[in-house]
């Protein structure tokens, strides 16, 4: 599959400045999808490098194979931290298990209430686990719940500094190394 892909002879008839622009806007969307949790953002660099190799082929692109492999295992590695990080930042402030769960769910819950339900859906789910499952005062549930805050715009920092470190790999790689 991958052969009759890359083989395609519409690839030739792009042109290198066509290209880079193509690239380059996928470049940007995917910076910007690391902030819109709406948008695949590690996912959309990704597809950015595969599709620059195959406009430009392996010579022109100066891709090398192994660089999807690293841009992969970057996108695995922030995806599961940001995945964790409001929970873990629950539990960082005095949070139970069940402040780590609630948080994790009202992340989830949060998504489709974006921008304020990314930081609040942590917030509230925390507090309420908390409260309802820990049996914990409203103090110490409030910080816990103030906790998967932190933890959240952790992951969301995290998130887009492996997306840029993601976009510089690629730009190295292209220019630099192959």
């Amino acid at each position: 599959m991958w052969e009759m892909i890359s083989q395609w002879s519409g690839w030739g008839s792009v042109g290198y400045v066509m290209a880079w622009i193509i690239t380059g806007s996928l470049l940007l969307a995917g910076l910007a999808g690391c902030v819109i949790p709406v948008l695949p953002g590690h996912l959309i660099l990704v597809l950015a490098a595969i599709g620059h190799r195959l406009m430009l082929g392996r010579e022109e692109s100066g891709v090398e194979w192994w660089t999807f492999v690293v841009l992969v295992l970057m996108l695995a590695v922030s995806q599961a931290f940001e995945f964790a990080a409001g929970a873990a930042g629950t539990r960082w402030f005095g949070g139970t298990r069940w402040g780590a769960w609630g948080a994790l769910l009202g992340g989830i819950v949060g998504m489709f209430f974006f921008p304020f339900g990314l930081l609040i859906g942590p917030l509230v789910g925390a507090f309420a686990f908390e409260r309802g499952f820990a049996k914990k005062e409203l103090k110490p549930a409030a910080y816990s719940g103030v906790g998967s805050v932190v933890g959240t715009l952790a992951g969301m920092g995290m998130k887009v500094a492996v997306g840029v470190a993601m976009i510089l790999w690629f730009i190295i790689d292209s220019f630099w190394i192959g």
